[in-house]
């Protein structure tokens, strides 16, 4: 007989019966010959009669929130939708691991840079699988994520770079229709405060690196190579890949040019400075490697840089400084001399402006020295009796 399907209802049901609901017409419950119940909706798709699945009794599935999903279901049915085909695609619906593995293989491996693939694939294997590979796209929620990325608070540089990734994959997830749109569970999650690092190499500092390198050199304790590598980053403000794999073909000594035909922004032209062009010309060129820093295997460029720089960095009383911070100096000497922030931008090779904007408080040296001269120029007129003295404009030089 049907009757409202109460818990009592649920807990007198013996193996092999069945209750339908006088609430909810098709809903049903069902217990098992091995004495669990499953609660679901009998209705016709299609021209079928459907048994829907809603789920097991017992936590989270009650009486009333199984009958709650069964007017959802009849609702997605009343719209047209096919509530029994979404529940077999849910039960076929693949991993957060499928989709990382096709995310690399259909959209890193295509879309981005070989060393931006490489970046995607470290954060995926070693945090985004770890911690999230097992659940289906679907069953994906916020706190998932937020977990995740909670876990990353005392690296929050890679904690966001990491939610960035999986933000993007949930979006690809989307189009690709593995999850309902507009569902990103990234979405909201805070990214984490990152203090932008800013060191940059003083007179001093030069001194000390240039008689290190220097010192390097004639001792043979470096190879010239890497020598040479570390006067290129400080003399043009060269990405470090730009000029570990810079070939011999792309350098234009006569116009003063490295030509890349790739970079990180795309094709880029680096001005050469007279000493850079130096550094170039007296670089012993290897006859079988293309390469101008040239590495220890025979034809490949040089990839063992970490090393190297720690001894000399370290002998020159530079421990805290990185590599990529040679580039931030050469911007902080250009913008120091009053260099426009168009030009060093585009001596970086930058293609935003509010990438260059970091070095505009770096400019203020060269504008009080203009301020100064032009106050004194000022009050000299005003007061023709009264000397002012005048202080000279003084230039940074590498």
């Amino acid at each position: 007989m049907p009757q409202k399907i109460t818990k009592r209802v649920v807990d007198q049901l013996m193996p092999g019966e069945t209750v339908w609901d006088t609430e909810v017409k098709g809903f049903g419950v069902r217990c098992r010959s091995s004495g669990a119940k499953y609660y679901g909706l009998k209705t016709r798709i299609g021209g079928r009669q459907r048994w829907i699945t809603i789920g097991r009794h017992g936590s989270p599935w009650t009486a009333d929130s199984a009958r709650a999903d069964a007017l959802r279901l009849l609702g997605q049915k009343a719209a047209g939708k096919d509530p029994a085909s979404e529940r077999d695609h849910r039960k076929q619906a693949v991993s957060v691991k499928e989709l990382c593995e096709r995310f690399l293989a259909d959209y890193a491996g295509t879309h981005v840079k070989a060393k931006t693939a490489k970046d995607y694939e470290h954060l995926i294997r070693k945090l985004i699988i770890p911690a999230l590979g097992r659940h289906r796209i679907a069953d994906v929620k916020r706190p998932d994520v937020s977990r995740l990325h909670h876990d990353l608070r005392d690296r929050p540089y890679l904690g966001n770079r990491a939610l960035a990734v999986l933000s993007k994959m949930f979006n690809l997830a989307e189009q690709w229709g593995l999850r309902d749109d507009n569902t990103n569970p990234c979405r909201h999650v805070a990214k984490f405060r990152e203090s932008k690092r800013e060191r940059y190499l003083t007179n001093g500092d030069l001194k000390r690196l240039g008689d290190v390198l220097a010192e390097a050199e004639t001792s043979n304790a470096e190879s010239p190579h890497m020598i040479a590598a570390i006067r290129l980053l400080i003399l043009t403000g060269a990405r470090l890949s730009e000029i570990t794999t810079l070939r011999w073909e792309h350098v234009d000594l006569e116009h003063r040019l490295l030509r890349l035909p790739d970079s990180k922004t795309g094709k880029k032209d680096i001005v050469l400075n007279d000493a850079a062009v130096e550094v170039l010309r007296r670089l012993p060129r290897a006859l079988d490697n293309p390469y101008v820093i040239v590495g220890g295997r025979s034809g490949q460029h040089l990839v063992n840089v970490k090393g190297p720089w720690g001894r000399l960095r370290t002998k020159a009383g530079l421990d805290d400084l990185r590599i990529h911070d040679l580039r931030h100096s050469f911007a902080s000497v250009a913008a120091s001399m009053g260099e426009s922030l168009p030009i060093i931008g585009k001596l970086l090779g930058h293609t935003q402006a509010q990438t260059t904007a970091r070095y505009a408080h770096l400019q203020i040296d060269p504008l009080r020295a203009a301020s100064n001269a032009i106050g004194a120029a000022v009050s000299s007129a005003m007061n023709p009796a009264k000397k002012v003295s005048r202080r000279k404009k003084t230039r940074v030089r590498l």
